[in-house]
């Protein structure tokens, strides 16, 4: 299977004079899939098929590599200087923390769901912190089952029994094991975990929880058209399979042929201007891109996640299709799905 080839261009990284790329592990020949991209985005997104518009969740700070370290502390004599994660994550998705040596006798790892603005806190998964057999550093593993829900997990230390949680920032986070994650073919449920830094500069994870996905290669953009080259994970193309365009907070959906490989995985399709207009033939706002694999079947979303990029949208950007007056743009959400901005 080839990787991505996604037309894009990266801005030079913060890096110090004389220093070696910062957070690369010694003798890793892989590069970070953010690496052979670009950066800024442009909307915002909702996530299913007929969502209304959403408010941007909080992202990502500029993608370092495969392993990348926090950005900028406090400064070193605070405590919360002090209260930093190192984490790792395999294939199937375990996370290993490992944290400095604390004189707390039980401490333990908490994981919050973050609710959406309004709502109660109410999903949370708390680890043991146990000593490592090496080191003695207190270390905790989130194995890939349980699957998370989908969203953002911030990460907190809990000292001992009732005291108050204190929010971890991140150390080297090594995801190399995430970086080619889109040449495995996944079954379902699709569950994705990409460790990360906010942009206030604490650990989270980005989670994806979803009966099966459709994840993009390649999205090439000519004088005419935008061509999507994708893969179907956790599900099969049939007789019958199509994809949708649907218009943001409407009804309106566009119907398109894919022209489908021979294992029932891999397809791609073309979308020119005709496809991206409404009803009375003026230009539309955005275009959700769905597949759906059989004609029965419910939609699938279309998008990017298998790999170590947990805020795509403002690390990939596409030239716009210029015709009649109007600006054809494919960009990734808040979510990492794919849609089309048209002005």
């Amino acid at each position: 299977m080839n990787t991505p080839e996604d037309r894009t261009t990266r801005p030079p990284e913060d890096t110090v004079p004389g220093a070696p790329r910062e957070g690369a592990m010694p003798g890793s020949p892989r590069e970070s899939a953010a690496s052979r991209t670009g950066s800024h985005g442009v909307a915002a997104d909702a996530r299913r098929e007929g969502a209304m518009p959403e408010t941007p969740s909080e992202g990502a700070v500029p993608h370092q590599g495969a392993a990348s370290r926090a950005p900028e502390s406090p400064a070193p004599d605070t405590p919360e200087a002090q209260l930093r994660a190192d984490c790792s994550i395999d294939t199937d998705g375990r996370i290993t923390f490992r944290l400095p040596p604390a004189p707390a006798a039980h401490p333990r790892l908490l994981l919050r769901l973050r609710p959406k603005k309004g709502q109660p806190e109410t999903t949370r998964h708390v680890l043991d912190l146990e000593p490592d057999r090496a080191d003695g550093r207190p270390h905790a593993v989130l194995e890939p089952h349980p699957a998370l829900d989908e969203g953002r997990w911030d990460v907190y230390l809990l000292p001992e029994p009732g005291a108050e949680r204190r929010r971890l920032r991140p150390g080297l986070r090594d995801l190399r094991a995430l970086v080619d994650g889109h040449l495995r073919d996944r079954p379902s449920p699709v569950a994705v975990r990409i460790p990360y830094a906010t942009k206030d500069g604490f650990l989270a994870l980005r989670v994806w929880r979803r009966t099966a996905h459709a994840e993009t290669r390649a999205i090439d953009v000519t004088d005419r058209a935008v061509t999507v080259t994708a893969r179907l994970h956790g599900a099969d193309l049939h007789e019958g399979a199509t994809v949708r365009l649907r218009l943001r907070g409407t009804d309106t959906v566009r119907t398109l042929q894919p022209r489908i490989e021979g294992d029932g995985r891999g397809f791609s399709f073309t979308a020119g201007p005709g496809e991206l207009t409404d009803d009375d033939g003026g230009a539309a706002r955005i275009w959700d891109v769905f597949v759906r694999p059989t004609s029965e079947a419910a939609p699938i979303r279309v998008g990017r996640l298998l790999d170590d990029v947990a805020d795509r949208k403002h690390v990939h950007i596409y030239p716009a299709l210029e015709t009649d007056g109007s600006s054809l743009r494919p960009y990734y959400t808040v979510d990492n799905d794919l849609a089309i901005e048209v002005t």
